[in-house]
């Protein structure tokens, strides 16, 4: 399930369809991998993963901290520690990306009651930085801000994990990789997050 039909089973609202998220071929995965030993062994070729991955994470970022600037500034740190990490980075199989992910959580955590949320999307200066799932919501704004506002009111793990799995669309074993958790309480925190919106989901619909 993506963010979308997240949000569709919420709002049963008659959304058009987002775009599938195309699966990772081999190819792709050797290449990420090549550039991956690239980057180990010469810093300057890490040019090429921050290309690749920036606007996922800072897409991440944003959906947290719900700022700009806090989000760029965040960002940066993120790889900033990745780039210094990368001599010491382990191929287990599982995508480059979840280790980043894992990097963003703990950024997020370390500065985030420091940071100050905005309440609304009314400072969403580009939706399509924000993917394909936001943007062909982006002439449902009020609905938008609706489900953002109860998004942030859930759990703080609870909120990453949905976000991770629905707007991310990463899976169940790569979020636990990036919060640091196994994949069974990944699965507890989202059923748990999903129900708690389902419960609150007539407060998204408009008083007739």
């Amino acid at each position: 399930m993506s963010w979308h039909r997240l949000v569709t089973s919420l709002l049963d609202s008659p959304f058009e369809p987002a775009q599938a998220v195309l699966p990772v071929s081999d190819l792709q995965r050797d290449d990420e991998r090549e550039l991956v030993e690239r980057a180990k062994r010469d810093p300057r070729e890490f040019g090429a993963l921050y290309d690749r991955h920036f606007q996922q994470i800072y897409r991440f970022v944003y959906s947290r901290v719900r700022e700009q600037t806090a989000a760029e500034d965040v960002t940066s740190e993120i790889f900033i520690k990745a780039l210094k990490a990368m001599p010491r980075y382990q191929d287990t199989g599982r995508p480059f990306a979840a280790w980043l992910y894992q990097i963003a959580v703990n950024a997020i955590a370390d500065r985030y009651r420091t940071l100050r949320p905005a309440q609304s999307l009314d400072d969403f200066h580009d939706l399509s930085v924000a993917g394909p799932a936001l943007e062909d919501l982006a002439s449902h704004r009020d609905e938008l801000r609706r489900i953002w506002a109860l998004v942030e009111q859930l759990p703080g793990q609870q909120k990453t994990a949905l976000v991770l799995k629905f707007q991310e669309d990463m899976k169940i074993e790569d979020i636990a990789l990036a919060m640091g958790k196994s994949a069974g309480a990944v699965k507890l925190l989202i059923h748990r997050g999903v129900s708690r919106l389902r419960q609150d989901a007539g407060a998204l619909r408009p008083v007739e």
